[in-house]
């Protein structure tokens, strides 16, 4: 059987992204979010552009054209990404002690679809269905990283959270530069959370998966994540998505 074609797949995923990101994205914005070089980047968007997939806007923006506006709905299933990264979950929960989510970036937040209980005997709430505000917590951020700063205002939960658009977009860089996610207090207090992306196929960002608990057992006096967790948590996402036929990760 005949392989699948890099350039193709590529193309696939540029405009999944230009579907999820109505108001447009950048040459480096869309070869952040893919892991792309910016030349490789810009010759697919030309030949989308040239096809009429594609549209460029006076500021230079790249968005999905009118023809394609049912790829809006082509993300992945919250089903179908729940069900390759149980089994992943289910471990990065055992080797770390601490509870572990998967979620997806949805209309107003980050969609909560698979939680493991931290294994211990302690009291602890289900947060399947929950949707998180996604400028304050690491899942989210692992998500805009891949999409862009969010509109509108950025509620403050904790003394902590980021509400200023800039802080933000600074934090989202470093974010694609290293591969993973901290947040500390900035959600709720006393609480912190190290999570890393999901991608597909061709390389878009579908979900991320975390390590969640109490701020001491995550990080050390400083803040630094503790030894070996940042690590673990690459590990199960660069897992799920070689499950999802993701071929760099």
């Amino acid at each position: 059987m005949p392989g699948s074609i890099q350039s193709i797949e590529r193309a696939a995923a540029l405009l999944k992204l230009m579907a999820r990101t109505p108001g447009g994205l950048g040459v480096v914005d869309a070869a952040n979010a893919l892991g792309l070089a910016k030349g490789t980047t810009h010759g697919i968007l030309r030949t989308l552009v040239g096809v009429g997939f594609v549209e460029q806007d006076p500021a230079g923006r790249y968005r999905a054209s009118a023809t394609l506006a049912d790829l809006a709905e082509a993300g992945l299933d919250a089903n179908e990404l729940r069900s390759r990264a149980v089994n992943w979950a289910d471990s990065l929960a055992s080797r770390t002690g601490e509870a572990v989510r998967i979620a997806t970036l949805t209309e107003g937040g980050v969609l909560v679809v698979h939680h493991v209980f931290r294994p211990d005997d302690s009291q602890q709430e289900m947060e399947v269905g929950d949707v998180l505000p996604a400028h304050a917590c690491a899942l989210g951020k692992v998500l805009l990283a891949s999409t862009g700063t969010p509109r509108g205002h950025l509620v403050r939960y904790t003394s902590r959270t980021i509400t200023q658009p800039l802080a933000l977009r600074r934090a989202l860089t470093a974010v694609r530069e290293q591969g993973w996610a901290l947040d500390v207090d900035e959600h709720v207090p006393g609480q912190a959370s190290i999570a890393a992306p999901v991608r597909d196929r061709g390389g878009l960002v579908v979900g991320a998966i975390d390590v969640h608990g109490a701020v001491d057992d995550l990080v050390d006096p400083r803040l630094r994540p503790r030894a070996g967790l940042v690590p673990a948590v690459r590990h199960a996402a660069r897992a799920i998505s070689r499950d999802l036929g993701a071929e760099s990760a």
